[in-house]
């Protein structure tokens, strides 16, 4: 399990150092500089501000420094945000996007599985037909054009949630539900084909001719073994997630990294944009990891087929 884990950190590290380099380049690559008012600027004040941000060195030097500092967590400063590291700027909007996220996971995957579940347990019947067609409605329908849809209805005109902003609990229920449809319609399609399959199998129709009632048929040998493939999902929906939450979290005001992504391009603050990028692969890249993990304590087969290439 050792050099399994010690695989799998030295590909997340080598991926990390490839999406640094690959993100400076590209980032150079764009025009822009962090004089917002250049024309009114005088050649010395040009200088000191070329200066302060490093940006009077040659790239190779640039890059050198940046891949160092990036490595201890100094993603430098903001041009958006005068004097204001990249690191604080994103350390100080992180909880509300990780908070968001975790709940959207834990609400779309354990609601995914529940009505995968029942979909496969009343296979070709109306109930399964209705669970299919959640399924395709939360791949189909965009995070983005749902949580307008909710911002509208439940927020606008029934007025039972805050339409926008950060204040507590109520304020994350519409976003939550807006990225959760998508894990959600993922979950319930993966859970509902290995439910059947497993339904279907010889040691299920062993359990039941030993006697055992259907509820235990179902929760004992079922639904666990058809959870167990199911790992192996969970890192993609984590992407969507991530992803997503760069516009629902604009759609909403709320302020984490997904909206401060949105207006740092909009600003060409380039540091923030590195900086996000970053933060976004590590997220992602330990999610994986801790997929792998898991997969390999459930599955042994995987950890030593891993551990002997």
């Amino acid at each position: 399990m050792a050099k399994y884990l010690a695989k799998r950190i030295f590909y997340l590290l080598l991926t990390l150092f490839i999406v640094i380099t690959i993100t400076f380049f590209l980032m150079k690559l764009l025009p822009g500089t962090p004089l917002t008012n250049q024309a009114k600027l005088s050649k010395s004040e040009i200088a000191v501000i070329y200066q302060q941000y490093g940006l009077d060195k040659p790239v190779w030097q640039q890059y050198l420094s940046y891949v160092w500092n990036a490595l201890h967590g100094d993603f430098g400063t903001s041009f958006q945000f005068s004097d204001q590291s990249v690191s604080y700027l994103i350390g100080s909007r992180i909880g509300p996007s990780l908070q968001i996220g975790l709940q959207a996971m834990v609400v779309g995957v354990l609601a995914g599985i529940t009505i995968g579940a029942i979909g496969a347990v009343r296979q070709n019947t109306w109930v399964d037909t209705t669970t299919t067609v959640i399924s395709i409605l939360g791949i189909s329908i965009p995070s983005f054009v749902l949580a307008v849809l909710l911002q509208y209805f439940l927020g606008f005109k029934l007025q039972w949630f805050p339409i926008a902003n950060w204040g507590g609990f109520m304020y994350t229920i519409l976003p939550t539900l807006a990225l959760a449809a998508s894990p959600l319609a993922e979950s319930a399609r993966f859970m509902r084909t290995e439910m059947v399959d497993v339904l279907n199998s010889d040691y299920i129709e062993l359990a039941k001719a030993k006697g055992m009632s259907k509820a235990k048929v179902i929760y004992h040998h079922a639904l666990r073994n058809s959870l167990i493939p199911l790992i192996t999902v969970v890192g993609p929906l984590a992407v969507g997630i991530m992803t997503g939450s760069m516009v629902v979290e604009n759609i909403f005001s709320i302020p984490g990294i997904g909206e401060q992504f949105v207006k740092s391009v909009l600003t060409n603050d380039y540091p923030t944009i590195m900086g996000l990028t970053i933060v976004y692969s590590v997220m992602l890249m330990v999610v994986l990891l801790i997929t792998d993990i898991i997969y390999g304590i459930v599955d042994p087969r995987i950890r030593i087929t891993g551990g002997s290439n």
